[in-house]
């Protein structure tokens, strides 16, 4: 069993097939002590590449400026995009750009009104809604 899968049946739901081998990736790096260090490291890492606004937009309130997938490659580097890919099973180009389209989404449900969660990340998402962030 996954973490999505933990963190679905904590919401009452599964994550999409598609999505789900990615969030499995990303999540435990998202994790304290993992690999980004937190959503406040993988903001770091996004204002640490110059894309500070688009990361801003993104924990604000209005809305949410998309990611390039190459984006994604700048700000998390070429080796955590190698690792995430070979841990979801997929291509570097697909994780780029599902990460692409997921990052923004992710972040953005995880700092409701502009603030960023604290504590258990799992607590923080109770109530998410997965499918609104893996386009489906």
């Amino acid at each position: 069993m996954g973490l999505m899968d933990i963190v679905g049946g904590l919401l009452g739901r599964k994550a999409p097939k598609s999505g789900n081998a990615l969030l499995d990736s990303l999540m435990p790096m998202l994790l304290k002590g993992g690999a980004i260090g937190g959503l406040g490291g993988l903001l770091g890492k996004f204002t640490g590449a110059g894309l500070g606004n688009k990361a801003n937009s993104w924990v604000g309130t209005g809305a949410n400026e998309p990611l390039d997938p190459d984006e994604v490659e700048q700000a998390l580097g070429a080796d955590q995009v190698d690792r995430i890919a070979r841990d979801a099973g997929v291509s570097r180009d697909e994780a780029k750009s599902g990460l692409a389209g997921m990052i923004p989404g992710l972040v953005d449900k995880m700092s409701p009104g502009g603030n960023l969660p604290t504590g258990n990340i799992a607590k923080s998402l109770k109530g998410f809604d997965l499918g609104s962030i893996l386009g489906k």
